[in-house]
């Protein structure tokens, strides 16, 4: 086999196999769903990975430096934040975090893509803020993701 034919195959598997990742419980889930107004003062961040693209990667995600966890396929992270501040959403790539800087209002929930994308090795990861119309239908079809470790500092 080919060098170019075994690295299409390696990157063909890392990018379509299923990751998992721990989950909180369904009405957990269901309740973040809601999309309730932050508590007073504070903002509220929706960062999610939907579809199947890269579903073999694992992806610390970070607000503040402060780790959310690690995003699968198909999961969301929800947390409050204070309003009226700027705060950095990050998340792991290939050689370094990607970072996303979002100036927040108290009272107001923000919607952050997760996506992967094809790197040198293998498929790093970048973010955007997308409209809450938009999140919020994303969002309805993925589930909670528990907050938990990531792989490295952030």
């Amino acid at each position: 086999m080919s060098h170019k034919s075994f690295a299409s195959l390696l990157a063909a598997a890392l990018l379509s196999g299923c990751a998992s990742v721990s989950m909180e419980s369904k009405d957990k889930s269901d309740a973040a769903k809601t999309f309730r107004q932050p508590t007073a003062g504070n903002a509220g961040i929706y960062v999610f990975r939907s579809g199947s693209f890269g579903g073999s990667l694992k992806k610390d995600v970070w607000i503040n430096g402060r780790c959310l966890g690690e995003s699968a396929p198909n999961v969301f992270f929800y947390e409050e934040v204070p309003g009226g501040a700027e705060h950095k959403v990050s998340t792991e790539s290939e050689f370094s975090p990607n970072d996303l800087i979002l100036k927040v209002v108290a009272g107001v929930n923000y919607f952050v893509r997760q996506y992967i994308k094809m790197g040198v090795f293998v498929g790093g990861a970048g973010l955007e803020l997308v409209s809450e119309e938009d999140g919020k239908k994303e969002v309805a079809k993925l589930e909670l993701a528990a907050k938990g470790t990531c792989s490295k500092p952030g």
